[in-house]
């Protein structure tokens, strides 16, 4: 029997400003004419990340969430929430203080 995963919290799209503009740089007249080039902001923790490498803005979105997401910026909010999500508010600073407690940091020395 397998066990449900539940969700802890879940981002949508109407969690993010989206906002196009015109890119700069080479890519002819089609680039120059178009707002192609993508802001992508995360409204609750503030993140932004934008892209205009390529032509199209399809594109230019996936790429900029993609940068979104995988910035140290969001990741540390993401960690937060999550935290926040199993141990609720007030259990996350004992829990955090735990975790921070440098016998129970794995360091590798290379």
């Amino acid at each position: 029997m397998k066990k449900e995963r539940e969700l802890l919290h879940s981002i949508t799209k109407n969690d993010f400003t989206i906002q196009p503009f015109k890119g700069s740089g080479p890519g002819g007249q089609h680039r120059n004419k178009n707002a192609t080039a993508i802001r992508l902001i995360h409204n609750e923790s503030g993140v932004q990340a934008e892209s205009q490498k390529h032509k199209s803005q399809r594109q230019n979105r996936k790429e900029a969430f993609n940068k979104l997401i995988n910035s140290p910026e969001f990741r540390k909010w993401h960690r937060i929430k999550t935290a926040e999500a199993l141990f609720g508010k007030n259990n996350m600073d004992r829990q955090l203080n735990e975790w921070m407690r440098p016998e129970n940091f794995q360091i590798e020395y290379l």
